[in-house]
């Protein structure tokens, strides 16, 4: 009895919520040509999912219908003592060139371009190289918008694009059509930097070369817009002060969420245990002016918010490749500057509010001129050096080697809670001496 046909349309709307064998089944009940988009169209982790469910035969099937970049990325998804058996499947040539991309770093260059390219030889004429290009085509290549012109050691030696070639004489040798001025990337550089590259010159792909020059294959626009998605998601999870999540947060299971959030929420439980500190510090002047007890959370939000706006922006600018380490001394003087002014901001309102609510209700006692601007100079001083903080920060963590992403919001906010206690009560320590202290 045949089963009844599903459309991929169907099956998308509920694959999130079924379960590995269900998926398969779902899966295998669809129309060979919508099928082969839907799993083409699965990320590498959800593919390494469905192919782990199925039966050796349709894995073979379904694992040779991928390219080799795309082939490794989904056998790095699949624990290493099965990576042989999976290997096994692919036919001897794409088994070489998977094996040849698992040996590099899953996050370089090299780990995330494909070994199939069109290639040229300079001495060609026109009309050869089209030739052998229409036989190259036939084999799958990843991408046809460039020709690579090789030597005979594999060098990298130009590159043509279609047009050109298509328009230039046919007798002309490939090597007085092609551009010698080619921008390609190292097999070990990051991912970020290579989506960099591509980005700052509007390419559809860049060759990727090893130390001596050889051309060992391409990264394509379509590959980075994977690497930007994941890195993208990887950063804000972090600013948002936990470990970046390895899988999409639905499929993530609970013990692994609470284990990625606890580390930092627990760190940062013990930071802000330096704020209670540091009130139990300044008990006295509390016990006598009370008051200033009520400015407390305007004064250390005021800080953090201002420090979590610098790192936010700092840590984009790193990441976009606009700043560097170099660059800290020339942030630093904006910031202060940005800082400076944003309290002075800050502080025009506090004044304005403490003034107005005296005025309307009598809140603050006789003292109350003294006490806003108490609070004025010290926002001023808080959100000055919050900003500062803020925007250092990420600088000293990738001095430190570490991502400066790390800088979170939450860990700049707990770290300016503690120094704005201490300058919100060395400010009043100065100017309410002799009335409130």
């Amino acid at each position: 009895m045949s089963r009844v046909r599903l459309t991929a349309d169907e099956v998308r709307g509920v694959w999130p919520d079924l379960d590995p064998q269900e998926q398969v089944d779902a899966f295998l009940r669809m129309e060979r040509s919508e099928a082969d988009d839907f799993f083409l169209d699965l990320s590498a982790r959800e593919q390494g999912a469905l192919l782990a469910a199925m039966s050796p035969g349709e894995r073979r099937l379904w694992l040779r219908l991928l390219a080799p970049d795309d082939a490794a990325d989904v056998i790095q998804q699949i624990p290493e003592e099965q990576r042989g058996e999976w290997l096994g499947m692919l036919d001897e040539t794409t088994r070489r060139e998977v094996s040849a991309l698992l040996a590099y770093a899953e996050d370089a260059a090299g780990g995330l371009m494909s070994p199939r390219f069109a290639r040229l030889r300079p001495e060609m004429s026109v009309d050869e190289a089209i030739r052998y290009l229409q036989r190259q085509a036939r084999e799958k290549l990843e991408t046809i918008y460039y020709a690579y012109v090789l030597d005979r050691d594999q060098k990298l030696r130009g590159v043509v694009s279609f047009r050109d070639l298509f328009s230039a004489p046919g007798a002309k040798p490939i090597g007085q059509v092609m551009n010698t001025d080619v921008i390609a990337v190292p097999e070990t550089m990051d991912q970020e930097a290579v989506a960099r590259v591509i980005a700052r010159h509007a390419l559809n792909a860049v060759p990727v070369v090893d130390a001596e020059g050889r051309m060992q294959g391409i990264v394509t626009v379509d590959d980075i817009v994977d690497v930007v998605q994941h890195e993208a998601t990887e950063d804000i999870q972090k600013l948002g002060g936990m470990e970046a999540l390895d899988t999409p947060y639905m499929q993530t299971g609970m013990r692994a969420m609470v284990k990625k959030r606890a580390g930092w929420l627990a760190a940062l439980f013990l930071g802000e245990m330096l704020t209670a500190s540091a009130m139990g510090h300044y008990e006295e002047e509390i016990a006598r002016a009370v008051v200033l007890a009520l400015f407390v959370p305007l004064i250390i939000s005021s800080g953090g918010n201002s420090g979590s706006q610098a790192t936010t922006l700092i840590i984009r600018a790193m990441a976009l490749g606009e700043v560097t380490v170099g660059d800290w001394f020339r942030i630093i003087r904006r910031e202060l500057a940005a800082g400076f002014f944003l309290g002075i901001i800050l502080a025009a309102i506090g004044l304005v509010r403490i003034l107005a609510w005296q005025a309307l209700f009598h809140t603050y006692g006789p003292h109350y001129v003294r006490v806003a601007l108490t609070v004025a100079v010290s926002l001023v001083g808080v959100v000055t050096w919050g900003t500062i903080a803020g925007s250092m920060l990420p600088f000293v963590i990738r001095r430190l080697g570490f991502d400066p992403a790390s800088a979170s919001a939450p860990f700049v906010a707990t770290l300016v809670d503690v120094s704005g206690l201490v300058i919100y009560f060395n400010a009043a320590q100065l100017l309410l001496q002799g009335s409130l202290l």
